[in-house]
C-alpha cells in the first residue's frame, strides 16, 4: 500500500459511517479489480506482534501496470495498529519470525536475483539477505530452533547443457520425462551470508517440510514426481533425520494429504488427510505418533471438514472446522478429546497461526474479503481493514439456504439477493457453481473476478452458490455421492436449486443462468446442453466438454479415476461419451460464452474448442463465443485477464439472462474499458 493509499485509508476509516450513508452504491467490476486481502500470517514467538502480507493485484483500472498478485509485508501490534514494513516494490512470500523474535524472515527475489531468504529486524532497519542457493530459487524456509541455521527448500539445479541446447534452438520438451526435483539445504546464519549451504538428501519430490523441536528431525511431504497427479494420489509424509538425510519413519496415509504440524514436544503430528484413496478431499483431522507412525482420525464421519490446524504452546491443538457454509474454532486436548469449540458467527475462519498466548486467524465475511483476526477474551477481534471503501457499498442481503433435492437429499448453498430484494415474479438468477467438486462455498466473501456475487446483486440479479453433491464440508459420505456418478445427482441438484428458488419467489423461472470454472465449467457446459431447457444463459470457464478426450489431455488421470469416475473410458466408451456435453449439443438452445486459459494443463483448451466447434456446426443459430487468455492456465492470474473476464461475464448475462432473450445478437466482442485502463489516454472527439 502506498503512502497515498495509507492516508486515504485513514481518512475513510474515520468517516466510514458518514460515507456509507451519503454515497451508498452497488459494487462494480472496477471495485473487484482493486480488492486487497490478508495473505500470509506469522505470529512472533512471544505473541506480541503479527507479521502478515497484504495480497493485491495492480489496479489496472487506475493505470497500474499489468501483473499477478503482489504481497507486501506488514506488521500488526494490535487491533487497527499496523504498518508497512518494506517498500511497495518488494513482493514477499513465506513469512516467518526468527526463534528469538528479533527478525522477520521472508522469501524474495527480483528480475535480476534468484529468490532467497531475507530478514529485517522487527525494531527497524534495512533488510538483508540471510541465505541463498546459487542459481536456484528458494521456495520455502524454516529456522532451526536455536536460530543458528535456516533450512531451505530450493528449486532444481540448473542444467547448463540443457540451457545451451535451448539457446541453439533445440528446445523440444519430452513430456513428463524431465522432472525438476526440489532440493533441501541448510545454511549457517551469521553476520555474513553462508556461501556454502549444505545439501541434505531427500526422497523424490518434496513439496513441504517442517523442522521438529530440537532441530534434528523434519517432517516432509514427498511424492514420486512433480506431476500433479502424484501430488493428489501418491504424496506421503516422512520423518527425516536432518543429520544423516535418512528417512526414519513413513506415515503411510492411504488418501490425499494436506496440512501437517509438529507438536511442541515433537512427539505428535496433526495431519489433515483423506480417509482412503477414494476420499475426494483431505478434510479429516488425524493425530500421528511420531515414534511409531500410527495415526488415528479425530473427526472421521462427522458432517464437517478440517481446514487448518495449529499446535498451541500448552500442547493443545487448535483447528478451523467448516460445517457446511459456516465455520468454527475447535480446541483439542493433547489426547484428541475436544476441550472447547467456538462458532465463527458471521465470520468464515480460514488459516490459523499461534505464538505465545496469541492465536491469529484469517477470516472473511459477507461484507469483506480476508482480514486478520485474533481469538481473545472469548471473542474474535478484528485487527485489519484493507478495503475501507467497502463502507460505501450497498450490499445485497446474503444468507444460507437449504432445499430438498428430488431424491430427498438436503442440499445447502449461499444466496445473494439483488439489491432491494427480489421483485414480484422473481429476479434473474445466476447459479455460480464451484469447481472440484471437492470444495464448498461458505457464507462469507463470495465475489471475485469469476464469481458474480455482489457485482451481480448490484445489477439486479440474485446469485446462488450451491454446495451440490460432491462438495466438502458435509462429511466424506456426502462428497462421495458424486463418485462414479457423473452429472447425476450432482447436476440435477442445480435444477432442483433453481426450482426451489423459483418456488420461494426469488428467481424468475424464465431467467436463470449458470456459470462456473473447472468442474463448475463442466456443470455449465452440461446445463447449457443436456439441461438447456432449464437455463437461458451460460458462462463456462476452463470447463470439461468431452470426458473421453479429457482423460487423454489432462495431468490428473488417476485423480479422475479415484475420486470422480471410478472407471476408465475404455471400460464403457458409450457411457463416458453420454456424460459429455458435446454428446448433447443437439439439445443446446442456451447462449454460451466459453473462456479458457490458453496454457491450461488441467483441463486442456481443446475441451473448449470441441464444444465451441460442435455448437457452431450443429447449432449455428445458438449464440456462442470462445475467448482465450494467452499465458494463463487453469484460472486467470494477471490483473488484466481477470478484469477482462469479469466484464465479459457480466455483459453476457446482461445480454441474454437479464432480458430472457436467447435470440439476442452477440454483444460486442471487446469489453468497454474505462479511460486509462490500457495506459493510453483516449482522444476527445
Amino acid at each position: 500500500m502506498t503512502l497515498r493509499r495509507a492516508l486515504a485509508t485513514a481518512t475513510l476509516l474515520a468517516t466510514a459511517s458518514l460515507t456509507a450513508q451519503a454515497h451508498a452504491r452497488p459494487m462494480t467490476p472496477e471495485d473487484v479489480a482493486k480488492l486487497e486481502s490478508v495473505g500470509t500470517v506469522a505470529v512472533s514467538p512471544d505473541g506480541s506482534r503479527i507479521a502478515y502480507t497484504t495480497a493485491s493485484l495492480p489496479d489496472i483500472t487506475d493505470g497500474e501496470d499489468n501483473a499477478s498478485t503482489q504481497q507486501q509485508l506488514n506488521m500488526a501490534y494490535g487491533p487497527m495498529n499496523t504498518r508497512e514494513f518494506l517498500p511497495e516494490d518488494i513482493s514477499v512470500s513465506d513469512v516467518d519470525f526468527s526463534p528469538d523474535g528479533r527478525m522477520i524472515s521472508f522469501v524474495w527475489g527480483d528480475e535480476e536475483d534468484d529468490r532467497a531468504v531475507w530478514g529485517i529486524p522487527v525494531d527497524g532497519g534495512a533488510q538483508r539477505k540471510l541465505a541463498a542457493i546459487e542459481d536456484a530459487d528458494v521456495r520455502t524456509h524454516a529456522w532451526a530452533p536455536d536460530g543458528s541455521r535456516i533450512w531451505m527448500l530450493a528449486s532444481a539445479t540448473a542444467d547448463e547443457a540443457r540451457e545451451d541446447e535451448a539457446e541453439a534452438g533445440f528446445d523440444a520438451i519430452v513430456y513428463e520425462e524431465e522432472p525438476q526435483l526440489n532440493r533441501l539445504f541448510s545454511a549457517r546464519i551469521g553476520e555474513e551470508i553462508d556461501e556454502a549451504p549444505v545439501e541434505v538428501t531427500i526422497p523424490a519430490y518434496v513439496s513441504a517440510f517442517k523442522v521438529a523441536p530440537g532441530g534434528q528431525m523434519a517432517v516432509i511431504e514427498s511424492a514420486p514426481t512433480p506431476l500433479v497427479d502424484d501430488a493428489y494420489t501418491k504424496k506421503r509424509a516422512y520423518v527425516l533425520d536432518l543429520t544423516s538425510g535418512e528417512v526414519v519413519r513413513t506415515i503411510a496415509t492411504p488418501g490425499k494429504l494436506d496440512d501437517i504440524e509438529v507438536s511442541p514436544d515433537g512427539r505428535q503430528l496433526s495431519m489433515i488427510a483423506g480417509v482412503d484413496v477414494n476420499d475426494p478431499a483431505a478434510t479429516t483431522l488425524h493425530l500421528v505418533d511420531v515414534s511409531s507412525g500410527e495415526y488415528r482420525a479425530l473427526n472421521q464421519g462427522e458432517p464437517e471438514a478440517a481446514v487448518d490446524a495449529e499446535w498451541l504452546a500448552d500442547g493443545r491443538l487448535a483447528a478451523v472446522i467448516h460445517k457446511g457454509a459456516e465455520s468454527a474454532l475447535r480446541i483439542y486436548n493433547p489426547d484428541g478429546s475436544v476441550a472447547e469449540e467456538h462458532a465463527g458467527g458471521n465470520l468464515i475462519l480460514a488459516n490459523i497461526e499461534a505464538g505465545g498466548n496469541t492465536l491469529a486467524l484469517e477470516a472473511h465475511s459477507a461484507r469483506h474479503p480476508t482480514e486478520l483476526y485474533t481469538w481473545s477474551n472469548g471473542r474474535f477481534e478484528r485487527w485489519t481493514t484493507h478495503n475501507p471503501w467497502l463502507a460505501e457499498i450497498d450490499f445485497g442481503e446474503q444468507r444460507t439456504v437449504t432445499y430438498t433435492a428430488r431424491d430427498g437429499q438436503q442440499v445447502e448453498g449461499v444466496l445473494v439477493e439483488p439489491l432491494g430484494g427480489a421483485p414480484r415474479g422473481g429476479a434473474p438468477l445466476i447459479l455460480d457453481v464451484h469447481g472440484g467438486p471437492e470444495a464448498h462455498e461458505s457464507n462469507g466473501w463470495v465475489t471475485g473476478y469469476s464469481s458474480p456475487g455482489q457485482v451481480a446483486a448490484g445489477q439486479g440479479y440474485a446469485v446462488f452458490l450451491p454446495n451440490y453433491r460432491g462438495s466438502t464440508g458435509y462429511g466424506t459420505a456426502f462428497s462421495k455421492q458424486h463418485t462414479g456418478n457423473y452429472t447425476d445427482p450432482e447436476f440435477t441438484d442445480l435444477v432442483d436449486a433453481k426450482r426451489a428458488l423459483v418456488e420461494a419467489g426469488i428467481a424468475d423461472p424464465e431467467r436463470v443462468g449458470v456459470t462456473g470454472g473447472s468442474y463448475g465449467g463442466y456443470a455449465t457446459a452440461w446445463s447449457s446442453t443436456a439441461l438447456s431447457d432449464e437455463f437461458v444463459a451460460g458462462v463456462m470457464f476452463v470447463g470439461i466438454s468431452n470426458q473421453i478426450s479429457k482423460f487423454g489431455t489432462t495431468d490428473i488421470p488417476y485423480e479422475m479415476y479415484n475420486v470422480h469416475s471410478q472407471a476408465w473410458p475404455w471400460d464403457d466408451w458409450q457411457k463416458m461419451l453420454e456424460v459429455s456435453p458435446i454428446y448433447h449439443v443437439d439439445k443446446a438452445n442456451t447462449p454460451l460464452l466459453i473462456m479458457h486459459g490458453a496454457e491450461d494443463p488441467r483441463v486442456a483448451p481443446s475441451q473448449s474448442f470441441e464444444l465451441y466447434r460442435s455448437m457452431k456446426v450443429r447449432k449455428p443459430d445458438v449464440p456462442v463465443r470462445l475467448v482465450l487468455y494467452p499465458g494463463e492456465g487453469h484460472g486467470n492470474q494477471k490483473a488484466a485477464a481477470r478484469y477482462d473476464y469479469n466484464l465479459r461475464m457480466m455483459r453476457w448475462f446482461d445480454t441474454y439472462l437479464k432480458t430472457g432473450n436467447r435470440d439476442a445478437p452477440l454483444p460486442d466482442a471487446r469489453p468497454d474499458l474505462p479511460e486509462g485502463t490500457t495506459g493510453v489516454e483516449q482522444e476527445e472527439d
